[in-house]
């Protein structure tokens, strides 16, 4: 594509960033504002116009599904394949760095990568070990990532305890969690970054390499960063200085996972001449939504200054519905959908429902599964996260790595072989008395004396399968996917819905090595996937982040919620859930519907709701408030301008029976529209479901 196309489609903010390309450069997105296009833009002006080498390019984000993104747009602007270049999220980056590098700092080149789910079944093996409650598995987990992502391994904690709230329990969870990460030769999500980094600051010579190879980085969500994720992009800018950041401190929304929204600031202390260019007109949503946004966003304290604008125009109304409980809200909801539905605008694909905690979903799944609205919850269990998948995965793992521990307890009895818990605990012990990993502990009771026949036997039996799957792992990865299947017969131990996914497996791991698949699978999860059915899509409000739907419905807007209670009385943690907010708000294209509850059943008790103060920052003319009736359908139809009692007063309401001159009798299952032009969907048995104007089809009731 030649310069002069490639700039025209841009505003001239969006111009002058892609321009800027000598020095620091700081892009502040608004929501909506197309950041995406100015990095992919910029990224194709960089290797077409300025001849820069494509390989020289350094482009991370956050998320698998944006960098899928970024690579597709960069083909379709430079007519090249981006096979190959450095286009990925942080942690694919890393690793891709420490595949080649690694040994450097004592691991070895194979090491393996765990998830979330691999990493909390080491852990409670560790307070198992150490007679420790397991259910704490997760806090002592999250409290590890955090100080992995400020770069806080275990010699830094043992080193520092009263910087750290030093706890002696938890101290020795995290060094036998890591000497246990070693011992496997694995690295968690977070070491990916953290090793990263310590590769760099240990072996100068590789950062040396890696800097010179490249002469331009770009940022995607700069707000997200932690502090190692910050340091790593230091690090490797700090020869040319040639790094844009792309990001927007209104939507800083992870703290909690050690973002940093600061990063912001202090990229502009660390590289003094950085140039702050802010993109504000706004592509997604209708001036009613960009309003309600700002007046939210704009209470906000120590943020960088943007109004949003867009030449969409105003837009529908915005409603806030006030329900008597979270059933009725559900209900509420649900009824609004279906009209919206039914009416042709929308397809439920276009509808997505936002809520702050998990808790929420189950009023609004009911409510759906009653009306029969197809949905799912987003950001569920991932594709790769499917039990029969890590099952298989975990195969995978073990004979890339043997030495993976974790991979081998998952699948020793998997499908069944006779060993079990007293079994494992016993090999576990022996491992821990000769420092050898599960797998080559395995292989010394086979060699040794002192071992029971019947230890053998169990042992021996799975061991032979393992080695004969490494033995053949140069084969193609569906060929060895395929004997796994048949070495261990696990297709025969599941059932037709599960050996189906599994043939998906194999289809997705076709013209893939071993590693890049297991890497791929380990950094996938839930919110990588897209959404190709067509449902409605409920999700927290975190979760949404980076989406955009045509209708949003957010839930639950009362203190408590948005806020949550947790951040209420810290001024740091409210302007987050203020910032929140204003991202579930900015998902919206065409239109926005908040609700809320007098009454809500939270965490098993009945409390009395009020509703956020959020709501107070909003001028009262940008939103019709609605206050929902008891009656399950009595005015939902005031959202799409229905009179309030049509639906129960009209005489084909729906369940009564009619006859059409044509398809002879039927049952009618909703109707809706405007007075003057009711419209009905009726099921007839001679030809299935027919959606018909009452002013035209010469309908009887019976």
């Amino acid at each position: 594509m030649s310069k002069h196309v490639l700039l025209n489609v841009l505003n001239s903010q969006q111009r002058d960033a892609v321009l800027h390309t000598k020095g620091p450069l700081l892009v502040l997105a608004g929501a909506g504002s197309g950041k995406t296009k100015v990095i992919t833009h910029r990224f194709a002006y960089l290797a077409t116009a300025q001849k820069i080498p494509p390989s020289s390019i350094l482009a991370m984000t956050f998320t698998n599904k944006a960098a899928d993104e970024m690579k597709e747009r960069i083909e379709g602007l430079t007519g090249k394949s981006a096979a190959g270049l450095w286009i990925g999220t942080f942690h694919s980056v890393s690793a891709r760095i420490l595949r080649k590098k690694i040994d450097r700092i004592g691991f070895s080149n194979d090491f393996c990568i765990y998830d979330e789910n691999d990493s909390g079944n080491l852990v409670r093996s560790i307070l198992k070990e150490f007679k420790i409650h397991e259910a704490l598995y997760k806090g002592i987990l999250s409290k590890i990532y955090s100080l992995k992502a400020s770069l806080v391994a275990p010699e830094d904690l043992l080193a520092n305890e009263d910087s750290y709230g030093f706890d002696e329990k938890f101290a020795r969870v995290y060094v036998r969690y890591q000497d246990e990460l070693k011992k496997n030769n694995a690295l968690d999500f977070d070491d990916l970054i953290m090793c990263a980094v310590k590769l760099f600051e240990q072996c100068p010579e590789v950062l040396q390499k890696y800097r010179e190879e490249f002469s331009h980085i770009m940022i995607d969500e700069f707000q997200d960063t932690n502090a190692s994720q910050y340091r790593l992009s230091k690090l490797l800018a700090s020869k040319h200085g040639n790094i844009c950041v792309v990001g927007d401190d209104d939507q800083s929304i992870y703290k909690f996972r050690g973002a940093e929204v600061r990063n912001i600031r202090a990229f502009m202390e660390d590289f003094s001449k950085t140039k702050v260019i802010s993109l504000e007109q706004n592509y997604r949503s209708t001036q009613r939504i960009l309003d309600i946004a700002d007046s939210i966003i704009a209470r906000s304290s120590d943020r960088m200054p943007k109004k949003l604008w867009t030449e969409r125009g105003k837009g529908d109304k915005i409603y806030y519905c006030v329900a008597t409980n979270e059933q009725e809200e559900a209900r509420y909801i649900a009824q609004a959908v279906k009209e919206l539905y039914l009416k042709g605008k929308y397809s439920y694909r276009d509808i997505a429902v936002l809520y702050r905690v998990n808790q929420q979903s189950r009023a609004l799944e009911e409510a759906m599964r009653e009306n029969g609205q197809p949905h799912r919850i987003f950001g569920g269990i991932g594709f790769y996260q499917r039990k029969e998948m890590k099952d298989i995965i975990s195969y995978l793992k073990l004979i890339a790595n043997p030495d993976d521990s974790v991979s081998l307890k998952r699948i020793v009895n998997c499908p069944p072989r006779q060993i079990g818990a007293a079994t494992i605990t016993r090999v576990e012990n022996e491992a821990r008395k000769i420092d050898k990993s599960l797998y080559k502990t395995m292989k010394h009771i086979l060699k040794s004396h002192g071992y029971t026949a019947s230890l053998k036997d169990k042992v021996s039996l799975f061991i032979s399968i393992i080695d004969e799957l490494i033995a053949h792992r140069e084969i193609k990865l569906p060929e060895l996917i395929e004997m796994i299947f048949e070495k261990t017969g696990y297709l025969e131990c599941v059932g037709e819905e599960r050996a189906n996914n599994l043939k998906e497996l194999v289809i997705a791991s076709e013209a893939k090595d071993l590693r890049s698949f297991l890497d791929t699978a380990s950094l996938f999860n839930g919110l990588d996937e897209n959404n190709a059915d067509d449902c409605v899509s409920l999700m927290t409000l975190h979760s949404a982040k980076g989406l955009e739907f045509p209708v949003v419905f957010i839930a639950g807007i009362e203190d408590g919620l948005v806020p949550h209670f947790h951040a209420i009385k810290d001024p740091e943690e409210l302007e987050e859930e203020r910032r929140l907010f204003y991202v579930g708000v900015t998902r919206a294209q065409d239109m926005l519907v908040l609700s809320g509850a007098k009454r809500r059943r939270l965490y098993t008790s009945l409390q009395e709701q009020q509703p956020s103060r959020f709501l107070s920052d909003i001028p009262s003319g940008c939103y019709h408030c609605i206050e929902k009736r008891p009656r399950a359908d009595a005015i939902t139809s005031s959202i799409i301008n229905l009179p309030i009692d049509l639906l129960n007063t009209s005489p084909f309401a729906a369940g009564a029976r009619v006859r059409h001159p044509k398809w002879g009798i039927g049952v009618v299952r909703d109707s809706y529209g405007e007075t003057d032009d009711v419209k009905v969907m009726v099921n007839f048995p001679s030809v299935g479901m027919k959606r018909l104007s009452l002013k035209f089809a010469n309908l009887e009731k019976i």
